[in-house]
């Protein structure tokens, strides 16, 4: 072989060998964090240092692509879909963005992040044999509602009436109310799933302004 052949072979080699093993390079598997509404820096944290407690580093072996819908559930649907079509490795959801992932995909493992008893809010069918690509955790703090009703009568017998400022979804509404009139207290429920209605809600609650939103 002559000198200025070998010369350019390498020169070929030279080039084309570093698009080669980029080629080879593997696709980091990506996990789908999906939230109803604004997530905190410090959980974002949380959940990084999670996964790094147990050896994935976002943007080394991981990728985490955060959807956040800002409290418009209208784009839950469409958030969970996108993540399905990208064929993230996993699903990680809050309380209201769950049943949205569970309803986009039945292969994609989701896992649920919930105050609420996941049975009765229709996550999983059982809590001892999930089954199915569903499984997550559960604080129970939607039980609980009526337990801390006990404890504000405790602290304030006198009030008759008492305002509580919950999600829409929330499945205990008639549980509450059931427990305010054991109690001798009137429960007005006011729904909000956004920053307006939020705002609404707080006005209604001021005095001369009750305007209950009704009961689920």
């Amino acid at each position: 072989m002559r000198r200025r052949e070998f010369i350019s072979l390498i020169g070929g080699v030279t080039v084309t060998w570093p698009l080669a093993v980029q080629a080879q390079q593997p696709v980091l598997p990506v996990v789908g964090l999906l939230r109803s509404a604004e997530i905190a820096e410090s959980v974002i944290a949380a959940f990084r240092r999670g996964l790094s407690d147990s050896g994935y580093t976002d943007g080394k072996n991981v990728t985490v692509d955060i959807r956040v819908a800002e409290g418009k559930r209208d784009q839950l649907s469409e958030l969970a879909a996108d993540l399905v079509r990208k064929r993230v490795a996993a699903i990680v959801a809050n309380t209201n963005a769950a049943p949205y992932a569970i309803s986009a995909t039945k292969r994609i493992p989701i896992i649920f992040v919930s105050g609420l008893d996941p049975v009765a809010a229709g996550f999983v069918p059982n809590l001892n044999h999930p089954g199915g690509n569903v499984t997550g955790v559960s604080f129970f703090a939607g039980p609980l509602t009526s337990k801390r009703l006990e404890i504000l009568h405790e602290l304030v017998p006198q009030a008759e009436t008492i305002a509580l400022l919950l999600d829409p979804e929330r499945p205990e509404l008639r549980e509450l109310d059931a427990s305010g009139r054991a109690q001798g207290q009137k429960v007005m429920v006011f729904k909000a799933s956004n920053d307006r209605e939020i705002d609404a809600a707080f006005t209604a609650m001021a005095p001369g302004n009750h305007v209950p939103q009704g009961l689920q």
